[in-house]
């Protein structure tokens, strides 16, 4: 990007994770994930880039929530917050099923995941009171955007 001329000052990053396979048996716990995208990205990614807009990329909304908590435990140069589409719409959606009647509940549901990961990109998040259905995985084999 240097050899480029990009303006570091004015570009957001918006990569996924460090995290294990979908299909692998062995799970990653937040800090795992935490310490090992945190190295990449202070490896790679100078301090003048304001932002890393983190994908969900098929982990379970709390899966993500917590990631991003765990990344944003201690100081970093950057603002690292989230930029999900299915991490915050999968309850939403499966809630709302098309149904008018369902639309407030729906509201509710996008409501909380909103209100999660923004306690996440400060670092107080806490899983406590999550629903099962937000704790399952989100990924699709072959998924195409």
């Amino acid at each position: 990007m240097a050899e480029n001329n990009v303006m570091f000052e004015g570009i957001l990053l918006k990569p996924s994770m460090v995290t294990p396979g979908a299909e692998c048996k062995d799970r990653a716990t937040p800090e795992q994930v935490s310490d090992y995208t945190l190295k990449l990205l202070h490896r790679r990614i100078p301090p003048a880039v304001p932002g890393i807009m983190f994908l969900s990329g098929g982990q379970s909304e709390v899966e993500a929530t917590q990631n991003l908590n765990a990344m944003n435990q201690g100081p970093n140069p950057w603002h690292v917050s989230f930029s999900y589409a299915r991490a915050l719409q999968n309850t939403c959606l499966k809630t709302w099923g098309g149904q008018p009647e369902n639309v407030k509940a729906a509201q509710d549901a996008l409501l909380l995941r909103a209100k999660a990961n923004s306690l996440a990109q400060l670092g107080k998040y806490t899983s406590d009171g999550e629903a099962a259905e937000a704790k399952e995985g989100m990924f699709v084999k072959n998924y195409v955007y």
